[in-house]
């Protein structure tokens, strides 16, 4: 048995040793993607082959810590309903044997190729990265090709999370990079055949700004224009932005091909909740451009969350249509999830004082909102998490307890106009708040008493809300 095949014995028997473990999690979902044991983080190389959705992801099997990262896998012919797929790959070679680390997917005549970064480290913890390549012909399993790019001359080894796509006849790769002067960029390459590439130099670069590493690039066309999605590290908050740990967001600018620049607009965040990072994108057969997030950020109080006790951590986001409107990404929970409604379980209109309803903890809500200047709508949410609207302000605000010590913390945000419809979905320790139509969005881990089952909506002011809400899954 070689090392591979080692290495997928036994996560093989990870699963199967802690399944019932897992599953006795009250804080388990019911349609989220999860890891079967262990913990996940970075969603990867997520594309739709042959009519299939595939979404790998990454994986470390043996602990609810981060190590040498496998690539697990989900696929899905309706984005709803997702089927765990055996490993696609193990770090077992010499290139990759600290982390098959983040990656994409791309269609090559037939092939599915996929993309990633190989993670070395020596006995000192000093790092080696290698872009390399793996194929397959099924789309389950996977030969590896070996490195085909090293790192070039003017960054850091922290240069990872190669995204891969086609255009104008060629192909390009981004990847999160590092310079010498510690400044966050993005690098660009150019291919005729997805083999030999040549380095085009930084399509971006913080310019002490925007922190000290670039994490997981995305660039592609929206609308009119290009967006440029990536994760700087190291920026410091302020006000009501830049609050976590880490950030997740883009810029809007347009991308010429034949010159490889990028000119660019300011950054903005992509989501106002406080667990969502390193998002990917695809484009579909529909022609819908489509983001899966992370719902969990490193470094970030992960070793306070309930489910460790469970062997298990972190999920993936629902799946979200971008549309670009005057220069914003909006993001839209796609069309699909509809078929994840069964019983309507909630539906009332209030224009004054309170309603407290037992709803499911995996349901949807959709809030419809007509409110004068000086109202203020509240969702109280198991006891754990609040939502408010203040119309004088034009501002959303999501409260949770804090996983660390139970103290109150916030995320918020303001809005462009006047709130006019909340949606929320709730799958049992997880929570993603649309806000007028993807204007906004709040993605976030909850972990209220698992006894707790009211909701209670609050009304301050003229207002007039209209309520309904489903059991999912």
């Amino acid at each position: 048995m070689n090392r591979d095949q080692q290495l997928r014995e036994m996560a093989e028997k990870e699963v199967q040793h802690y399944q019932s473990i897992v599953e006795k999690d009250p804080y388990r979902q019911k349609y989220h993607m999860m890891p079967p044991v262990g913990l996940l983080n970075d969603p990867n190389g997520f594309i739709q082959w042959n009519g299939t959705y595939h979404m790998f992801f990454q994986w470390m099997p043996f602990d609810t810590t981060h190590g040498a990262k496998f690539w697990g896998h989900y696929s899905s012919t309706d984005l709803v309903n997702w089927e765990l797929e055996p490993v696609a790959l193990a770090p077992s070679d010499w290139y990759d044997k600290n982390g098959c680390y983040s990656g994409s997917a791309v269609d090559d005549d037939g092939k599915l190729k996929v993309f990633y970064t190989g993670n070395v480290k020596d006995e000192h913890g000093n790092r080696e990265t290698y872009q390399c390549l793996a194929e397959s012909v099924d789309g389950i399993d996977f030969t590896k090709k070996g490195p085909l790019i090293r790192l070039p001359e003017g960054f850091t080894p922290h240069f990872r999370d190669p995204k891969v796509w086609k255009e104008d006849g060629k192909w390009f790769m981004v990847v999160g990079a590092q310079t010498l002067d510690l400044e966050g960029s993005v690098a660009l390459f150019e291919s005729e055949d997805l083999e030999s590439w040549n380095f085009k130099g930084e399509l971006s670069s913080s310019n002490g700004e925007l922190g000290y590493m670039w994490e997981c690039p995305d660039l592609f066309a929206l609308g009119n224009q290009h967006v440029l999605v990536f994760c700087p590290q190291g920026m410091e908050s302020d006000g009501m932005y830049y609050n976590n740990v880490y950030q997740s967001g883009y810029v809007v600018g347009d991308f010429d091909p034949e010159q490889a620049t990028f000119g660019h607009g300011s950054f903005v965040e992509l989501d106002r909740g406080f667990e969502f990072y390193a998002p990917q994108t695809t484009e579909d057969d529909y022609g819908r451009r489509i983001l899966v997030g992370w719902m969990g950020i490193p470094d970030q109080n992960e070793e306070h969350h309930p489910t460790i006790e469970y062997r298990w951590i972190h999920n993936l986001t629902l799946p979200r249509e971008l549309k670009l409107h005057d220069g914003k990404v909006f993001q839209k929970p796609v069309e699909e999830l509809k078929n994840l409604r069964g019983e309507e379980v909630c539906s009332f209109e209030l224009e004054q004082g309170y309603v407290e309803k037992e709803l499911p903890k995996s349901s949807e809500i959709v809030v419809d909102i007509e409110s004068s200047k000086k109202s203020v709508v509240s969702i109280d949410l198991y006891d754990f998490a609040k939502i408010t609207y203040n119309r004088a302000e034009r501002s959303v605000t999501l409260e949770r307890k804090s996983l660390v010590d139970g103290s109150i913390e916030e995320r918020t945000c303001t809005l462009e106009s006047p709130l006019k419809e909340l949606r929320l979905f709730l799958d049992q320790s997880t929570l993603e708040l649309f806000v007028n139509g993807g204007e906004e969005v709040f993605t976030s881990r909850m972990f209220p008493d698992v006894t707790e089952e009211n909701i209670r909506f609050d009304v301050q002011g003229d207002t007039h809300l209209e309520v309904k809400a489903w059991e999912l899954g």
